[in-house]
């Protein structure tokens, strides 16, 4: 089932990185990003589809295809090809979209001004803003799944624990002490952490309550926007926490769902049978996905 694919995928890397096999091949599958103002879906049969603000070209995705992977920033979109190479459209004033000579991808992430890539030997490479040392993962090894903040970067270890680097004022980078992690994701002052047991736990900027989830089980998939946090769980339905000013965290009545994104002040979620729903701030047209069919 849909709604199984982030637990299954997580496993299955988490497996072949202990038994030393190498990370798996890149695999496509549907799924939805969401930063500030735009967001991206991948379609089953790897292209791409996005809404939202277009000011530096984020959104010119129509053209891509054999996409297997897909990650937003701020005003930039990057995607992940199956043969592990990476296309990047968009705002390119830090060098966020210089990742033209990248090989070996695996897994991306995009910060607000960042790109994050996991290679298949476990290594992370990163371009773009580093005022805060966001980028500087060169000395990581060991690492199965990579998520960018809005600067800050956390890399989840084999081991099942957590290293983080950049900008840490709220406490988004204080991971040091975390185990039996399985998935890991960053908004704007937070970091969050799903466990083996299904549990969930955060670190950071807690001014809105986005890290307000010490009660929340059963759940299979996080995702961090820039104050609120969401949780996926194994029957479908979708948890939220934190900011919900623009109603970003109005979810208690989707169900049937298989992936959740968490844009700036906007959730989407991908239904099992590849329709899209979203709610929260729209100003920039982020949320008009009604029409989207990805499988």
């Amino acid at each position: 089932m849909t709604k199984r694919i982030s637990l299954l995928f997580t496993i299955v890397t988490l497996l072949a990185a202990i038994l030393g096999c190498g990370q798996p091949a890149p695999t496509r599958t549907t799924m939805v990003v969401a930063n500030s103002f735009h967001t991206v879906g991948l379609k089953s049969d790897g292209t791409v589809v996005a809404v939202g603000d277009n000011n530096f070209g984020q959104c010119n995705v129509a053209n891509w295809t054999d996409i297997t992977q897909i990650a937003t920033g701020y005003g930039h979109t990057v995607g992940l090809k199956s043969d592990g190479t990476v296309l990047a459209v968009g705002d390119n004033n830090f060098g966020q979209c210089n990742v033209d000579t990248w090989t070996g991808i695996t897994q991306l992430a995009a910060g607000s001004f960042h790109t994050v890539g996991l290679k298949a030997d476990y290594t992370v490479v990163a371009v773009g803003w580093n005022d805060d040392g966001q980028c500087d993962v060169g000395s990581w090894t060991g690492v199965i799944q990579v998520a960018a903040g809005f600067t800050h970067t956390v890399g989840l270890k084999a081991d099942y624990t957590v290293v983080a680097v950049g900008w840490n004022d709220d406490g988004q980078c204080d991971v040091g002490s975390w185990t039996d992690v399985i998935q890991v994701a960053a908004g704007f002052t937070h970091t969050v952490g799903l466990k083996t047991d299904y549990a969930v736990i955060a670190v950071g900027g807690n001014s809105d309550g986005e890290c307000d989830i010490g009660d929340w089980t059963d759940v299979i998939q996080v995702a961090a926007g820039f104050a609120h946090t969401v949780g996926l769980k194994s029957n479908g339905i979708v948890l939220a926490v934190g900011d919900n000013s623009d109603g970003e965290c109005d979810v208690g009545d989707w169900t049937d769902i298989g992936h959740v994104a968490a844009g700036g002040d906007h959730t989407v979620g991908l239904k099992s049978d590849g329709t899209v729903v979203a709610v929260g701030a729209d100003a920039a047209g982020q949320c008009d996905v009604g029409g989207w069919d990805l499988n």
